[in-house]
């Protein structure tokens, strides 16, 4: 065990103590472990299982909602509080592809013996009966392939800065609220909050002369990777991850951007604040263990953006 590991419910291999933490107090995800892909699946044969709470879900239920693919894949939202057992099926929104209680049963079945977290998205193969894919990422691009309705979220034109794009964000925004919020030494949470708001600055100033990050004139993935930690970040990572030098609301250009982002067609019903409050803290007792879900702040999310003027 990590000398510096710490109690958290639904993390690590047993659900008791969290690997993920490092000798420093750093915070170091695990990789995915399901990583194959295909061509478009014929109706009825993928299933997708996803949480409103989790950026990485969020993703994917955004790039199915922009490429028009709810008939073909059908999603099934799992409860946002998680204990011990990890990810569950609420009473009224039940697994209806195996009658699953937990997510877990479904890396069980696909991996006897699985140890690690269990994470969502979640795409599960009906007529073989295991996860095809658990790495968000690769889902985004897979559903973007798959249909040629909607935005191109990956257009070859601005595959090369999207790419650099997505590296610098994941690492100072996506992950990076988890590396400060997760840190269990005060040298590991000054470093990794610090590169934050460098990443936001950067954001910032990219976003002064261009509507989106990589350039394009429509969002890409890059954006919507962007957006769902952005989202979050005054309801959540500012108070419960002690991402608190400054919020989003108090940056004109990044507030308007994720208004931008928000207001955009479909956008506004995939986010769930409810789910993404109660997620984070009533779930995390290492760092609220009081599970007592603040009430505010309000969000200004349909407020004016004049992001249009840029293109």
């Amino acid at each position: 065990m990590p000398a510096n590991a710490t109690t958290v419910a639904g993390m690590g291999s047993d659900f008791s103590v969290n690997p993920e933490i490092d000798d420093t107090g750093e915070f170091q995800r695990q990789q995915s472990a399901f990583r194959d892909s295909g061509a478009r699946p014929e109706p009825g044969r993928y299933h997708l299982y996803v949480t409103y709470a989790c950026p990485w879900a969020s993703r994917i239920i955004i790039a199915r909602k922009l490429k028009g693919l709810e008939e073909l894949l059908p999603m099934t939202v799992v409860d946002p509080i998680r204990d011990a057992r990890g990810w569950r099926f609420l009473p009224g929104d039940p697994d209806p592809v195996n009658g699953f209680a937990f997510l877990a049963e479904a890396y069980e079945l696909s991996s006897p013996g699985f140890s690690d977290r269990v994470t969502v998205p979640v795409l599960w193969d009906k007529q073989e009966n295991r996860i095809v894919n658990n790495e968000s990422s690769e889902l985004l691009r897979m559903l973007n392939d798959w249909s040629s309705e909607g935005p191109d979220l990956y257009p070859e034109a601005y595959r090369a800065e999207i790419d650099a794009i997505n590296d610098r964000v994941y690492d100072g925004l996506n992950n990076g609220v988890y590396r400060a919020g997760f840190a269990t030494t005060q040298k590991a949470y000054e470093r990794r909050v610090a590169v934050v708001f460098e990443t936001l600055a950067w954001m910032s100033t990219l976003l002064q002369e261009r509507r989106y990050l990589a350039g394009s004139p429509q969002p890409t993935e890059a954006d919507w990777r962007a957006f769902v930690t952005l989202v979050r970040f005054d309801a959540v990572y500012v108070g419960h991850f002690k991402c608190n030098i400054h919020r989003i609301a108090d940056d004109p250009v990044l507030e308007g951007y994720l208004r931008d982002l928000y207001q955009h067609p479909g956008i506004a019903e995939t986010v769930n604040l409810d789910h993404i409050k109660r997620h984070y803290y009533l779930t995390h007792p290492m760092i609220d263990p009081t599970g007592i879900v603040p009430v505010g702040p309000e969000l200004q999310l349909d407020g004016p953006h004049d992001r249009e003027r840029l293109g």
